[in-house]
């Protein structure tokens, strides 16, 4: 066993803190902000263009100087992405002594968490990482996912999603809309095309599959 344990964190709201102005940060920055992280600042004497077109925009701040100590407290989420490997491990300790969540983007047992390699189809999120033994095999996992999970699943997850809130407010018993929302599920898999049913409608059809006793 080698210790993570897999969360997905929401990050509107919390300080998320990278130190380093690179193509690594902005990775990272870039990861943070489809998230949707509210509050990042970047620090680093010098940033890459698309950083520093994100500040001017007001999307995330930065700040154009060495790295502090003082710059860990207060930090929800800090990484440590220099190109430094002794600035980084100092950031990671700084971190930890202050309570933050750690990512050391050269060394990941450094940090207390690492960032997976991520597909998005708007609310279903697909997440792997090698635990830091090869970022390469994330990768090509990640890119296997993306062409088996492809687009349409934003669709079928938005529209699980209105028919979940249908369930929760039409059926009181547990047990029954767990076994609605399973068949939703097996149904929006199989068929991909209830984006013209309504979901009350929807609704009501699996309950009639149900009440028939049908699979």
């Amino acid at each position: 066993m080698n210790g993570y344990y897999p969360v997905v964190l929401q990050l509107r709201g919390k300080r998320c803190v990278i130190v380093g102005g690179g193509g690594v940060a902005q990775r990272k920055l870039l990861g943070l902000l489809e998230a949707g992280a509210d509050q990042v600042t970047v620090i680093s004497p010098d940033v890459t263009p698309a950083i520093g077109k994100l500040a001017e925009e007001g999307v995330i701040r930065t700040e154009l100087r060495e790295y502090e100590e003082a710059d860990s407290a207060g930090a929800w989420l800090l990484f440590a992405a220099t190109n430094d490997r002794r600035v980084n491990a100092a950031i990671a300790a700084d971190g930890e002594r202050h309570g933050a969540l750690v990512n050391a983007a050269d060394e990941a047992e450094r940090g207390t968490f690492i960032s997976p390699s991520v597909v998005r189809r708007g609310d279903l999120l697909l997440a792997v990482t090698a635990s830091g033994a090869s970022p390469a095999l994330s990768q090509l996992i990640k890119t296997e996912l993306a062409e088996r999970y492809g687009p349409e699943y934003e669709q079928v997850t938005a529209r699980l999603r209105s028919l979940r809130e249908k369930a929760v407010s039409r059926l009181p018993d547990e047990r029954q809309r767990r076994i609605v929302l399973k068949l939703a599920a097996e149904e929006a898999l199989q068929r991909h095309n209830r984006s013209n049913i309504d979901a009350d409608e929807w609704l009501t059809g699996l309950l009639h599959r149900l009440d028939r006793g049908q699979p």
